[in-house]
């Protein structure tokens, strides 16, 4: 695997991560994952107001990682590139391999951002 390390790239793939950082994000894109949704489905299921899931949405429409199909006055919602599902599991395999080293790192683990 070949990584573009130019400032370019490493500026685009660091664009990428903080767009998936948040945890509402990575909820809206591994539900996505499972197929489309309307934002009121995505309320309905995360638990979240309409105005928070809405401002995710755009962030990550805005980021081109999912997509909207219009369907009358609603909008159907999906990951706009299949490789976001291999990065998804790669992340898991990775997690699965480091345990909870990652979640115990000292300056983004889960215990600092109360998760």
């Amino acid at each position: 695997m070949t990584m573009n390390c130019s400032a370019e790239g490493l500026d685009a793939a660091v664009s990428l991560f903080r767009s998936l950082s948040d945890g509402t994000r990575l909820a809206i894109v591994r539900r996505l994952a499972g197929g489309e949704a309307r934002v009121a489905d995505l309320v309905s299921e995360l638990g979240l107001a309409q105005s928070t899931v809405s401002a995710h949405v755009a962030c990550l429409r805005d980021c081109a990682l999912v997509t909207g199909r219009p369907e009358g006055r609603q909008v159907y919602y999906s990951l706009a590139r299949p490789e976001l599902l291999d990065l998804l599991a790669s992340a898991e395999a990775l997690l699965a391999a480091t345990g909870r080293a990652v979640a115990l790192c000292p300056n983004y683990g889960a215990e600092l951002s109360g998760e």
